[in-house]
Parts: structure tokens; sequence; C-alpha cells
């Protein structure tokens, strides 16, 4: 029976007798001679391998608690476990908060009782007020216990609007910052095929209900983090996003994860991106990892059971990203220390951060050792939580499969299995070996500790005080505890102490520039960053923090001077500037620091662009990147006299080896040209036709042209010359190649319909490819079917890289497309000389006729499955792995790397799946639709210019997005030049692989995957 099916449609009654036919199977799988049955709670911990120095116990488990993923523990010693019984396909709203205590005071929990349910697919909790708030997308819920017996009575809808979409993607982890906001870790939507029905909703505006015509965050929020405060009904965008869980360090840096890259940061908040919209930038985030994405992993699993996309041996489910601040862990790890989850190998996984620049890296405490492994495949980590005590709390979702069913195999799907352990969980507590047993469970009484108290515990060594003493303190508001407060602030023993006294001082709104300014001198490096942070918040009421704030420009610490220059990015003042500038150039290597710069609005670019020119060095490749990001503002600008003595500048005539600049400037103005609204004057045309034609470099030439392919020309007298002028250049076979291939490109600037002639003869003249390719560009310019004709009568002749520049024009039209399916149909045109990526294409055209006629050239997926069948013998095949590396670079290179090298990193890296059963290796490439890994799902963008982009997205910031194509190239998109963008839920891996690899290089190609010789 397919009991996720069956979970789907049915309710009621009927949900509970699909329960009781889950927990039937799970009891026969339970059974002592399965191979991979449960451990039982009481003998778990012999599972485990931990870190020297470290023990761990457990404190919670069945019947206590089930599928548990997030906890929380309040002021009073109450623990709240979030369950999660939907996950992954069952939203009858069964899943329920629970409130554990320890009755008996031996640190352990012994009773439970329902604090909420009917809940759908909750995935977060945090203390707030009197009560909590828990993630349930679409809604973030307040739950409050107004009358003291153990429920919620209170249940209120904070925040709506997030979709309900993949569940491990939903908005999950709120966290109070040190700023006082609330944050929320969330994602873009990835699209579910199979399951989209159930879980197709893309969100909407994100909005308080209590305030539906106050502030909105459009779209799903952009797929990014989201930051609120609910007494003030604030709401704002972050620049990053993460998957399942985030963290902050002790000094407030954001730290994020997603499943294959465990540990980023959040370097360049969304306040200085949205200030400038015409910066576009690539990434918001740094990965930290020096051990690389989807770093190796070494689990200790007896009997593992990889299901066919899990990758093995490396980071594919990272999560709950934990920066320690506990102050009881023994030696090194209490300082610089980040833990997170991976439940997918059953360990927690463990680095230590090292400052670096504006940002950090991340190197692994052991080099082939985990911090906690276990050798019970159902052990699944999926959150962590320091408490009280300062240990790190593990919450253990304990179920058979992790994986959801949108990326399993079939028959994974209908063995039953999918909720095996939904009955079970456990929470373990880790602490150093020496550490007593928790305390908390029956003496934890903070909520009823003095104003005074608390201020005290604002110094405490572990986080979890600080963090609750602060939110208390804000809460109460009490006016007698500011000078307290303010004490604490100058505490010399205390820096942590001081830090919370002025953010807490900020959420009473009592912060004076004062205390400020004595913050901004403080020896410790993180007070300074914070003080920055601080200070910009009143700059418009004391101005007089500017001068102090300047003071700062020789600081020795790199984060203080990058947060000042984010900081001085709102201060438009000559000194300001100036400061910025010596900012900008002594730490100009660090990508962050130049996009920091870049930052400031758009009235500045002009003065940073001169000073970045005048300085220029071009063995540096960090100011090629600046002036071409400088240029792209001032063409998009609204300046076009500055854009035009840029261009009189930058086309002025220099020899060829005197070119440094002018190339990245051009670049650069043609990207800024492409958003400008207004077209190009006839002064810059005509400034752009006379570098084109008589610049000594042929660099600057060719940078020219793609300033004019940015908008339409103008009318002018110069454009009949200069076509004509381009055409005796063309045909002139005494002319180099490369200017022929120039000015032939030239012609596309207007409709070339009378140099059609010309075109055809040099395209069938097969003396020059470079010219060739030009010429079929360039008759593509003409918008009717010329270009298809000629590439459809001379098909057979056309050189193969022709061909393939021929196929990409068919793409660019629907009435193209149509004659294209009509040659593949016919058999002019053969299916193989498509290529995956058209042929993904061609499989999801708006047209439907069109569409369906595409997919059965290529979606055969009913012969999927005959397909695997047939290849059955090469599992029993020698294989030979020198042979297989052939096999892999003329099939799979195009788009898979494999440990980092032979090929282009387009699709996941294959050194990942060396540990994968060969018959799920081979299964996948012979039927790579059967699921789509993470990361890695293709999305159709398309651009108010008419293009259409399938690619890969790798980042994404307020400004833009950053695609990754087959080819490995890497463009950064303004979100205002798009019109649209659509997962296509398809795989980017094409179908019909076996026509071109034979049994044999099946085999051999195992071998290489797998590394091995047999």
């Amino acid at each position: 029976m397919n009991y996720p099916r069956l979970l789907q449609m049915c309710n009621g009654y009927l949900v509970l007798f699909s329960f009781l036919l889950i927990a039937a199977g799970c009891q026969k799988q339970n059974s002592p001679d399965t191979l991979n049955s449960p451990v039982p709670a009481k003998e778990a911990l012999s599972t485990f391998e931990l870190e020297p120095g470290f023990k761990i116990e457990l404190i919670a488990a069945e019947p206590l608690i089930a599928d548990p993923v997030a906890m929380e523990i309040d002021e009073n010693g109450n623990m709240y476990v979030v369950e999660n019984h939907g996950y992954p396909l069952d939203k009858t709203k069964s899943s329920k908060i629970k409130l554990l205590k320890d009755t008996n005071g031996d640190g352990q929990m012994d009773t439970s009782s329902i604090f909420a349910d009917t809940l759908m697919m909750p995935t977060g909790v945090m203390r707030w007020k009197n009560g909590i708030l828990v993630t349930d997308a679409p809604n973030v819920l307040y739950m409050e216990d107004s009358n003291g017996d153990g429920k919620a009575d209170i249940i209120e809808i904070a925040l709506t609007g997030f979709a309900l979409s993949n569940p491990q993607h939903n908005v999950n982890n709120p966290i109070l910052g040190l700023d006082n906001w609330i944050y929320l870790a969330h994602e873009r939507v990835v699209g579910s095929e199979v399951y989209k029905e159930e879980f197709g909703d893309r969100g909407g505006d994100i909005y308080y209900p209590a305030m539906p015509n106050g502030i909105r965050l459009p779209d799903n929020a952009s797929g990014r983090n989201v930051r609120f405060r609910p007494d003030s009904h604030d709401l704002e965008l972050l620049s990053s996003s993460t998957q399942y869980g985030h963290n902050f360090d002790a000094w407030g840096n954001h730290l994020l994860v997603n499943n294959s890259n465990h540990l980023m940061h959040s370097v360049i908040p969304a306040e200085y991106l949205n200030r400038n919209p015409k910066l576009l930038v690539s990434g918001s985030t740094n990965s930290l990892p020096d051990h690389g994405n989807a770093a190796e992993v070494f689990p200790i699993t007896k009997t593992p059971d990889r299901q066919l996309l899990t990758d093995v041996g490396v980071m594919t489910s990272a999560c709950a990203i934990t920066a320690y601040s506990g102050g009881a862990f023994p030696g090194d790890f209490n300082a610089n220390t980040t833990f997170v989850a991976e439940p997918v190998s059953n360990i927690i996984h463990v680095d230590r951060l090292k400052p670096e620049g504006a940002s950090f890296i991340a190197s692994r405490v052991r080099s082939e050792k985990e911090f906690l492994a276990s050798t019970d495949m159902w052990f699944r980590p999926v959150n962590m939580y320091i408490g009280p005590d300062g240990a790190l709390y593990v919450v253990d979702y304990y179920r058979e499969i992790i994986e959801h069913p949108e990326w399993l195999a079939d028959d994974v799907i209908n063995s039953g299995k999918l909720y095996n352990g939904h009955d079970m969980g456990r929470i373990y507590r880790i602490s150093a070996t020496e550490a007593k047993p928790a305390t908390w469970t029956t003496d934890l009484a903070f909520g009823k500790a003095t104003d005074e108290a608390l201020v005290e515990k604002l110094a405490d060594p572990n986080i979890w005080w600080r963090r609750n003493a602060q939110r208390m303190l804000v809460d109460r508001n009490k006016a007698s505890i500011i000078p307290a407060l303010i004490q604490m602030a100058g505490n010399e023993r205390s820096s942590t102490g001081r830090l919370h006294a002025l953010w807490t001082l900020a959420g009473m709104d009592q912060l004076h520039p004062d205390q400020i300014e004595k913050a901004l001198r403080d020896p410790e490096p993180g007070i300074r960053v914070n003080a920055i942070k601080l200070a910009e918040l009143h700059l418009s009421t004391a101005p007089a923090l500017v001068e102090t704030l300047i003071s700062l420009q020789d600081d020795d610490d790199p984060k203080v001077r990058f947060q000042l220059l984010c900081t001085l990015g709102f201060i438009d003042t000559p000194e300001a500037a100036q400061v910025r500038n010596k900012l900008l150039f002594k730490d100009v290597q660090d990508e962050f620091v130049r996009v920091a710069a870049l930052s400031a609005p758009s009235s500045q670019t002009e003065g940073l662009l001169e000073s970045v020119l005048a300085r220029y060095q071009p063995d540096i490749p960090a100011y090629g990147s600046l002036v071409q990001s400088l240029s792209a503002m001032a063409g998009a600008g609204e300046k076009p006299q500055f854009a035009f003595q840029l261009l009189q500048k930058v086309t002025a005539p220099v020899p060829e080896e005197g070119v440094t600049w002018q190339v990245p400037v051009l670049k650069g103005l043609a990207r800024g040209f492409n958003t400008r609204k207004s077209p190009i004057s006839l002064s810059e045309q005509n400034l752009l036709f006379k570098a084109f034609f008589e610049h000594p470099s042929v660099s600057v030439r060719q940078a020219s042209l793609q300033v004019l392919q940015a908008k339409k020309l103008s009318n002018g007298s110069q454009i009949k010359p200069a076509m004509e002028k381009a055409r005796q250049i063309a045909g002139d076979e005494n002319v180099p190649e490369r200017e022929r291939a120039l000015v032939i490109s030239f012609l596309a600037l207007q409709n070339p319909v009378s140099d059609a002639p010309l075109l055809k003869a040099l395209i069938l003249s097969g003396k020059s490819l470079p010219i060739q390719l030009a010429a079929l560009k360039t008759l593509n310019a003409i918008p009717d079917q010329t270009v298809t004709h000629l590439a459809l009568e001379h098909w057979s002749t056309l050189d193969p890289a022709l061909q393939d520049a021929a196929l990409n024009t068919f793409m660019e039209k629907e009435e193209r497309i149509k004659i294209l399916v009509d040659a593949l149909e016919s058999g002019k045109i053969q299916q193989t000389s498509i290529g995956w990526q058209r042929s993904i294409r061609l499989m999801t055209q708006r047209d439907i006729a069109l569409r369906n006629r595409a997919r059965a050239l290529f979606a055969r997926d009913g012969q999927r499955q005959k397909v695997i069948e047939q290849y059955q013998p090469v599992l029993e095949m020698e294989g030979d792995l020198d042979k297989g590396k052939l096999v892999h670079q003329k099939n799979c290179a195009i788009c898979h790397q494999v440990k980092g090298e032979s090929g282009i990193s387009f699709g996941p890296d294959l050194g990942t799946i060396q540990s994968w059963p060969a018959s799920g290796i081979m299964a996948n490439i012979l039927d790579p639709n059967q699921s789509i890994s993470h990361g890695f799902d293709l999305w159709n963008v398309v651009l108010k210019n008419g293009e259409s982009l399938q690619a890969i997205i790798t980042d994404e910031t307020p400004s833009a997005i950053t695609v990754r194509n087959a080819n490995g190239q890497v463009n950064t998109i303004a979100r205002e030049e798009i019109v649209s963008q659509k997962a296509m839920n398809m795989s980017a891996m094409p179908i019909g692989l076996e026509k071109d690899i034979s049994h044999q290089d099946m085999a051999d190609l195992l071998a290489f995957l797998k590394q091995r010789k047999d």
C-alpha cells in the first residue's frame, strides 16, 4: 500500500486508520531480525562516538516526544518541543507543540503535555512576550497560555503569506537578534513536480494580518530571509537566504546554511544594497569552509540506507548551524566554534572560525573525524540549542527515512517506510565531561528575577542568559533600570556585557550619543563594529557622531573598517567620501569591501570612479571589477552628460599597449546602457562609431561594439556610411579574420536584410569558422525565417559548430521552434544534435501542441525503466577506470566535474557519488528525471529584451540574481530586467544518454565514478 499517497487523500477516521497501518509497518521494521531496525532509546548512547572531553546524555525520548524538530527553554524552565508529524506529505494538521517537565530533579524530562496542536508542519519556536512564536507555513503564530493550565488559549497569526511548498524549504527557526529584531530563516520556493498539488503554493505578500494596510513584502519575500518586530509592526527583507536553520555568533554575525554548503556568512546587509539599486551584486553571502562546499564527511553508520540521490561522503543535508557561545565547553571549543547537523550521514560536524577580512574562514577541528557520529542510521539530528547550563542540546528527529519523496525512487515511496519512526524522537544533552547534571529543569525561576539581576546576566558567559535577560529588560522597559544599564555599558570586565547593555538601551530607546561615542573607542573590535551600527541609527539626530566615525578610518581591525565603509555610504560629504576611498583602497582585494564601497548612493559614483581610475593597477583584477561595476552604474544613471564624458575619455586613441582600464569601462557602460531608459544619443553613437572603426586597439573596438549593441541605434547621418564601410571590410579577404568577424557583427546593429546575399555567401564559403559564425549570427538579426531556411537547406554540409549556432537561432521564436520540431520529426535534424538544454526548452514550451510533440521526441519517460532493465548486465561487467574517464569527458564533463576537476561546474560534482551503489548511479544516469538534486534545479528566466535563459540560480540579492548555465558561464541579472523566473521542475541532465554510451562504456564510467578498478 502506498501510505504517503493515502495520507494525502484521507482525513478524519481515515487518517487515523492510515497511521495505524503505518504504526503496524513500523513495528514490523522494529523487529530484532530486521537489519535496519531502530535502536531503543535506553540503548542509544552506545551508538555514539563523541569528541574527547565531552559526554552525551539522553534528556527526552519517546513516548514523551515524537518527531521533534525544534525546541526552546524559557526563563521559567519550561521546555517547548516542536513535533512535526506531518513531514513529508501529511497536511492534515497532525503536528503539535509539547511542554516537557522534569518532576523529580534528575535532569531528565519525565512528563509531557500538549501545549498546542492542529499545526500543519511547524519548523521552529522562539520565546516571545508571555508565550512563544512558532513558524508554521504559511504563518508565523503567536501562542500564549493566559490562564496557567499549560495549554495555549491565545493563538494569533503574527505574520502570514509565506509559501507552503516543499516542507524542507519553508520558513523556519525564528531567532531574536542582538539588535532586538526577530529573524526568520527562509528561501525561495523549490518547485514540486510530483507533489505540486499538495506543495505548489508559491506564497504571496508577507504582512501582519492585524495591519492589512501596513508594510508588505512582495512575492514570498523574494525568497530571502525576513526580520520583523511585532510590537512596532516593522517588517524587512534581508539580503540573503538560508535553508533549515541560521544563527548568530556572539557579535551578531549572521551565519547561514543549505543542504550542501554547511556554513555561510551574510556579509552585506540589505540596507546597504537597497540604497543603490543600480548596483548589481552577484552575492551578499560568503561561503566559509576551507574544505569546500559539499564538504567531505566521515560517518560511522553500520548499515546506511542511502537513497537514490543522497550524496554519500559529503554534506548533503546540512542544517541547524549553531555558533557555540555557551561558555561551558572545554578549551578552544568555547570560542569561534560552529556546529552543523547532517542527518543523512548521522553526524554533527564542527568547524573553527578564523577572521578573514570582512568575513571568516572555517576549518575542520578534526581532519577525518566528526564531533559526533552514530552507528545508528535512524539518528537524525535536525536542530541544536544552547541551554541555560551551556550544554548543546541536540534534537533528533529519529526517522528511518529523512529525504523528501520528491527526491526518492518510486519503490521507496511505495514501500510503506516513509513514516517509520513517526512515533519516536530523542533530545540529547552534550556537555563537558566533568559537567554536573542539568539543574535548570527544576530550579530555574529567571522569570521572577529583579531588573538588577537581569542586568547582571547581560555579562554572563552563556548566550542563553544574555539573550533572555536582554529580551526581558526590553519587555519590562523600566526607566528605573537605565542607570544600571549605563553602568554595565561601561563594565570593563565583560565585553559581552557592554555589548548587550548597549543594545538593550537601544531596544528601550534610551541609548544616547555619548554612550555611542564611548563605545566607538572601545578596546574590543566587536564592540566598535556594533557601535558603528548603533551610530548609523542616530546619524540624523546626532550628526556629531560623524566626526568620531571618521576618526576610525585607521582602525587596526578589518571588520571595523568594513562596517565603517558600509555606514559612511549614508554620509554624503567630501570628507566621508575621502575616507571611503581610503578604506576601499586599503582593502581593495576583499570582494565585500568593494561591494560596500559601491553600495553608496549612485550620486557618489562619479567621484569614486575618478578615484579608482587615478589609482588603476591592471595587474590587480579587483580594479577591473571595480571599474566595470562603477561604469555600469554611470551608464544606468540619470546623468547622461557624465556617461558621455566617460565615453569621450575611454574612446580617446591609445595604442594597444596603453589600454588598461578602457575595456572594463566600456563593458560596464554596455551593462548600464542596457538598463537605462533613455536611448543612446547621437553624440554617444558617433563617438562609438569612430572608436569602432578607428581605435588602434582591437579590444577597445570590440568593447565599443558591445555598447552599441546595448540599445537600438538613433537615426543619424553617420549610420549609412558606417554600414557601407562595414560591408566593404566584411568582403575584403585581405583584412585579418578577427577584424572581418567584428565588422560582420556590426552589420547586425540594423536589420541586415539587404546584406543577406553577402552573409549567406560568407556562411557557405567554408573558409573561416569565426567569419561564418559571425555571419550566421548577423543573418539571424533578420526577423523572418531567412536564417532557419538557410540552415535547413544546407544542414548536412554545415560544420558542427555552425549547426550548433544555427540551432540556437531556431530557439529564439515560436514560429522557428515549430520549424525545428518539424525537422526533428522528419529526421532532417537528428535528435542527438539538440543537446539537453534545448531539449528541455522544447519540452516546456507554452504552446501545448508544440510541447507535447517535443515530449514525444525526447521525454520517453515510460521507456526509462525498460532502458534501465536493458542495462542490468552492466552491473556484472568489469569496468576500466581509465577508459571510464574518457567516457566522462565525452558525455558528462560538459556539466559535471569530478572532485573539482575534469569538466564544467554546472551540475553536482560526481566525485560526491563515489560510495553510491553502482545500480543507483546507473539508474540516475539513464533516468535523470527520477529526481532533481536541491540547488541544481533548472529555472527559466525571461528578460524584458525577450531573451529566455535556462540556468541554475546560484545566488540572489535585493537587486539581482546570479545564474550559471551549462557552459559554466555565470551572469548577474538585474531584477528590473526580469519579466519572470520560474522553476522548470526538470532535471538539467539529458534523457537518452544510452544512445551514446554502450554497455561497456557504462561499466567503464561506473568504475571511474566509483574510483576503483573492479
